[in-house]
């Protein structure tokens, strides 16, 4: 059986893994794309092409895999479950340009897994991340520091954290590391009836170009980030206090405040509206 023989829908999907007796696993987080339409447009909108090689993680039974093997000059799919590596090997058999990799990306070396199986090629994750790994998965992606681009279905939630604006609810310490590293945009939602099994939650398509350049480097980088994980780490607080908290071996209460107002920030600020330049500024002064 290849690619070109399923038709990606509930039904035929269904009957797939009824014949290879599989049995979703909630605690792998697996709900797996049932309309052909949104493979294709995800595919579309994360501006994927020959020159590209693309990692995709938690393919299922390959409905985003199918339609990124057409477009990517290679495909490398890494799969946590056992289960679903001999299916994927069955669809793909004839796809020269896509590698089944059976694994936890979390534990993989990604930096590795680009350069045996994408060389030659630019860069890019697309991805619908299975929703328990989300946030790790996305940070791996970044930490690795091996893509041009992230291209990924996640919770809309959690998509509307990634792009959240300073002093929104859904902003935070994620946000800000997300938005130092890449430039993202929500490109669109994805309603629960297109999964198979249906999830409780919509989810959205994240697209996330990585910037060339970043502000900082080094230990001034690793400043920046102490300063915002102290900023987010006690969200009620005010910013003083939360620094305090954090700083409390290097610093006084007195100096933290002093600091702030050098800053040109009230005393009574909280961390969650600062944006990315305002924590730079901040980290240098500490």
């Amino acid at each position: 059986m290849g690619n070109e023989d399923i038709i990606f829908n509930t039904s035929s999907i269904r009957d797939l893994l009824i014949s290879h007796g599989f049995k979703f696993s909630k605690a792998m987080g697996q709900n797996f794309l049932v309309d052909a339409n949104i493979p294709e447009k995800i595919v579309k909108q994360s501006g994927v092409d020959k020159k590209c090689g693309v990692l995709e993680v938690g393919p299922g039974v390959g409905a985003l895999t199918a339609q990124l093997a057409k477009a990517a000059g290679k495909v490398t799919s890494v799969e946590l479950d056992k289960r679903l590596v001999p299916i994927l090997l069955s669809i793909f058999r004839d796809n020269e340009n896509v590698e089944i990799i059976q694994g936890d990306i979390l534990k993989l070396d990604i930096k590795k897994i680009t350069d045996e199986y994408m060389n030659g090629l630019s860069h890019h994750v697309c991805a619908n991340l299975p929703y328990n790994i989300t946030t790790p998965a996305i940070t791996a992606f970044i930490d690795s520091d091996a893509f041009e681009s992230i291209t990924v279905m996640v919770q809309k939630e959690v998509a509307q954290r990634i792009c959240a604006k300073p002093g929104s609810s859904a902003y935070g310490a994620f946000t800000v590391y997300a938005n130092y590293h890449s430039n993202p945009k929500i490109l669109f939602d994805v309603a629960p009836e297109c999964f198979t099994p249906r999830p409780k939650v919509t989810s959205s398509v994240v697209r996330m170009e990585i910037k060339k350049e970043r502000p900082l480097n080094g230990e001034e980088e690793k400043a920046f980030f102490r300063v915002v994980r102290a900023a987010f780490g006690q969200r009620r607080k005010t910013l003083v206090n939360a620094l305090s908290a954090a700083y409390e071996k290097t610093h006084s209460k007195d100096e933290i405040s002093k600091i702030v107002e050098n800053c040109g920030f009230d005393i009574r600020i909280r961390g969650e509206v600062l944006g990315i330049d305002e924590f730079i500024k901040l980290a240098s002064y500490l």
